[in-house]
Parts: C-alpha cells; structure tokens; sequence
C-alpha cells in the first residue's frame, strides 16, 4: 500500500500548471476590478453611498428588535425595517442595483478563480494510504434521509452493481442493531448512506471493530461528507470509495457515552429544535420561540463552564462543541473544518446582550475580526464540560435534538476512525482550500502566477 501526504515544501514536480497559473491572474484582476467599481462608485456619490450603508445598518437593529420583542414593540420594528429598506433604495443615485450585481459577479469570478488557482497548495500535510476494493463491503441506507436520496439515486441498485451489500432500513429497524451484525457477517468495510446523526453511529460501530467506514452523503446537509471532502452533490459517486481508494484517520469526539461526528449546540439553537413545530415550519418557529429566548426579559440558560483563561462563566446564548475547528472568522470556507485530525474540540460561546450588538457581531464577522466581539469566545481542547442545574439540558447532537442529564462531558477522540474516500474525490474541505483575508488571497495569488506553490 502506498503512503501519500498532502502537500510539502515547493519542488520543480510541484509548480503550479499554466492552468492555476491563469486562473491566479483572473481572481486578481477580478478582484482590482470590484475594488476599482466601488472606489469609482464612491467617488462619484461620497454622501449617499455611506449613508446607505447606514440606513442598512439600522435595517439590521430594527430586525433583529422585531425578531426578540413581542406585541407593539414587534410590529414597530417590522414598520421600522420596511420604512428604512425604502429609504435606502429611494436614496438618489444609489439605485443602481445592476451595479452591485455586477461587483457581487466580480467576487464570485475571483473566489472560484482563486479556488482553482491556490487550494492545492493550502490544503493541510494529510498521511493518506492508498488501499484496494472491499472483499466484503456493507452499505447502510435511511431511506428517509434528505427527503428520499437513496431512492432517489437508485442507491441501492448501484451498490449490488458494484458488488457492495445493501442495507435498507426499514421501519422499527435498529441502526445500530444492524451496523453490528454486517460486522459480525463479516464486512470489512462499512459505509452508512444517510444523515450526519446516522453517519456518527455507523462510524463509531467501525471504530470499535477497527474496520474503515464510508460516508455517503445522503442526508440533507452532510457536513460531515463536505469537511472529509466529498461532493455533496454527486452522492453515488461516493460508493468508489469501496473500490480502489484513499484512507485515512480521522478524529471522532464523545458526548458522554455518545460519538458525534459534527458538533453539539446548547443555548438558543438547541431550545429551537426542540421544539415540537421547527421539523416542519423551521423560520415560523424561530420566529415565535426568539423573543423569549433572547428578548430583553429572557432569563438566560443555565450553562456553566470554564473558559479556556479559567474564568467560570454562568450563562450564554450559544455554546457550541465541535469535532475539530471550524472556520467562523471568514466567508470563505464559512462554516466548515479546514481538517479532521488535528485531535481537538472547538468551543465556540456567543452571548448577544442588547440590539445594539447585533451590528457589532455582524460588523466583527465580516471584517474578519470576530473574536473582538465582546460575547465571542473560542479556544480549543481535548475535553470539556458544561454543567447546569436543570435536571436535564437541552442539546443538538449532529442535528438530533435530546434532552441530557448534566454535567455534560465532551472530549476528542483523535484518529479515531479510518476512513475511505474515492481516489478523485475532491478529498479536500472548502475552510482547508480558501486563504483568510485580503493579504492572504493577494500573496497567495501572486505566487501563484509568478510559478510558486501558494505558500
């Protein structure tokens, strides 16, 4: 078997190809042109344009207002809200939407430029071994999952064709009563086609027998597919990964007794998808349960823990526990893990105090600089723990809503589980291949385009 790395120091082998290096040149000059429209455009109207940008300002307040206030004060800030965004777009001479669709074009052009030109250079050092086809391979399948995907792709007669057993579930099935009996027939590699919740059962099944585990995305969001660096989008082309393919470890994290794959939410996102209407009205819900979750008379979740200083913190809003680090600082690879080994947890704790801090945050998140959020906290660490004294915490395990006895003790699992990927699976996270902020993306471009690795 043979053993890979991600990318290593330059060599003359590792020089990007006229390819990345033309796609270097386009997001630059896609990216000096959208500066140079919006330079022009403020120039040209140096009040209305910052103005604007106010009046949007105070559109936020009065949304998030009418989002955590009830009664009066709720159809005020609505009013507010319509009143402002008709005032922004009355503004003379900053009706030009077109050119804003425009500069918005340039971005999207130079971010998928980019994309091509830098992410084989970012992407993390990964020891990958290259392993041959299943002898036995067992596919699990939710047929419920992603509103039918299994069906939907024909899942199942795929599987038979490439000589991978199918599992379909049916109803009153056990998951995990069944993930353990492929293992005992004797499967050697065991894959769950479904949602991240079903993926972390199957995958702790095959961390326990110490067999490889396959992902195939065929839940709805499939966070865990996209960080391991699989194409959402082409679910069945994820079966290659029982025939000849790539491995590698990957960590698991525990809630307790419990592995997740993605991470675990509590506080106001958690309180949301308990409750009995979010599966089938998700905005209506969240609309209803905000004022009393985060409106100035809320009175807070009862969550204590130890900030990574050693400061004893007794309430947020927000405490989120993940298997690895996302990306929460950048819109580039918003929201995903730029990789899976790194043997940590990330905790992320937001507190939203007053409506004044919404555009603050907002403000924080897009420039780049979250972590100056005063009610922003983010650190990493091997285990942690959240206590309370509810007799039970309400808690999103990868999505799945549960209700826990306290204290809750989390920790990582590193290079818990092996995994198996398609060899031409992109095999790479979107928060591993994007650089963070301007002075990255233009270094890393020009590089690039004068015949060097990104970095």
């Amino acid at each position: 078997m043979d053993v890979h790395t991600g990318p290593a120091n330059a060599s003359p082998a590792q020089r990007p190809s006229p390819r990345r290096r033309v796609a270097a040149a386009v997001a630059l000059i896609t990216l000096v042109a959208a500066v140079v429209v919006v330079a022009w455009r403020l120039v040209q109207y140096p009040v209305q344009l910052p103005l604007a940008v106010l009046l949007i300002l105070f559109a936020v307040v009065a949304a998030w207002t009418a989002l955590v206030r009830h009664g009066i004060r709720r159809v005020l800030a609505a009013i507010g809200v319509v009143v402002t965004l008709a005032a922004t777009i009355a503004l003379p001479d900053v009706r030009s939407f077109a050119l804003l669709a425009v500069v918005i074009g340039l971005i999207a052009i130079s971010t998928a430029a980019l994309k091509v030109a830098v992410a084989h250079d970012l992407a993390p050092a990964t020891a990958t071994r290259s392993v041959g086809p299943a002898s036995y391979g067992v596919l699990l399948m939710n047929p419920w999952s992603g509103g039918g995907k299994v069906k939907r792709f024909g899942l199942e007669e795929k599987a038979r064709e490439l000589g991978i057993t199918p599992v379909v579930l049916q109803r009153g099935d056990d998951l995990l009563v069944l993930a353990e009996h492929a293992v005992a027939e004797g499967a050697d590699v065991i894959g769950m086609a479904g949602g991240d919740g079903s993926q972390a059962l199957v995958a702790d099944v095959a961390r326990r027998h110490h067999i490889p585990f396959v992902c195939v995305p065929a839940g709805t969001r499939n966070h865990f597919a996209l960080d391991l660096g699989l194409d959402r989008a082409d679910v069945t082309a994820a079966l290659g990964a029982f025939g000849d393919a790539l491995e590698r470890r990957v960590d698991l994290a525990m809630l307790g007794d419990r592995v997740f794959v993605n991470n675990v939410s509590l506080g106001v996102y958690a309180a949301i998808v308990h409750s009995g209407g979010y599966r089938d009205a998700k905005l209506a819900t969240a609309e209803e349960l905000l004022p009393d979750l985060l409106g100035p008379d809320a009175p807070g979740f009862d969550l204590r823990f130890a900030r990574s200083d050693g400061a004893i913190v007794r309430s947020a809003d927000i405490v989120l526990v993940s298997n690895g680090v996302y990306r929460l600082n950048s819109h580039k690879g918003f929201g995903t893990r730029s990789r899976l080994d790194a043997g940590v947890l990330g905790i992320v704790t937001l507190t939203v105090n007053r409506a004044w801090d919404l555009p603050a945050l907002i403000a924080a998140e897009v420039s780049g600089h979250l972590d100056r959020f005063p009610g922003y906290q983010e650190w990493t660490t091997r285990e942690f723990e959240v206590d309370s004294g509810q007799p039970l915490v309400e808690v999103g395990v990868d999505g799945e809503a549960l209700r826990l006895p306290p204290p809750l003790r989390f920790r990582s699992l590193p290079g818990a589980l092996r995994v198996r990927t398609p060899i031409d699976a992109p095999n790479t996270a979107p928060a591993a291949a994007t650089p963070v902020g301007i002075r990255q993306v233009v270094t890393a471009s020009f590089r690039v385009l004068a015949g060097h690795p990104a970095r």
